[in-house]
């Protein structure tokens, strides 16, 4: 029987397994959203939550803990001075997962995982757009001109030239 056992094996060895929440932990705490499948997601959600209530006890052992399981110091820095202070009220449930439908390549189901207080910061896109069209179209203009300016080469009139001497 299978009861209480309700690891997500992924097709990987249990290295690799731990290798691949760490990392996924990891990019999420750093990048605050993180694109991934949804069973991988579904999986290094539960390390995520697991991860902030350890970052809630601001402990040396917890942040030695934390250090054990995602490996990287910088994550572990960000989730204890950042993610978990901004969770400190909230009881449970600090990632939320959105569906964004199949790839194209293997018809797996994407999503993004994110912070539940994570506000993406609106894209200033056209803006720069406009600004960076105007300098490349007076590079564009300047660089017509010098090879107006330049004479056009005569391969024709070269290979005449070493007939003429040849003879």
């Amino acid at each position: 029987m299978r009861h209480r056992k309700n690891t997500v094996k992924l097709g990987r060895t249990s290295s690799q397994r731990e290798a691949l929440f760490a990392s996924l932990v990891s990019n999420l705490i750093l990048a605050k959203r993180i694109q991934t499948t949804l069973p991988k997601a579904r999986a290094a959600r539960r390390m995520a939550d697991k991860m902030v209530t350890v970052g809630k006890k601001e402990t040396l052992a917890a942040r030695r803990l934390a250090l054990s399981r995602l490996k990287q110091e910088k994550a572990v820095a960000e989730l204890f001075s950042s993610v978990a202070p901004a969770m400190k009220d909230r009881q449970g449930g600090y990632t939320r997962i959105i569906k964004l439908g199949k790839r194209m390549s293997d018809s797996s189901e994407m999503c993004i995982l994110e912070w539940v207080d994570f506000v993406p910061k609106a894209k200033k896109a056209k803006a720069k757009k406009e600004e960076a069209a105007a300098p490349a179209d007076e590079k564009k203009a300047a660089k017509t001109e010098k090879k107006a300016e330049k004479p056009a080469k005569k391969p024709a009139a070269k290979k005449a030239k070493k007939d003429e001497e040849k003879k």
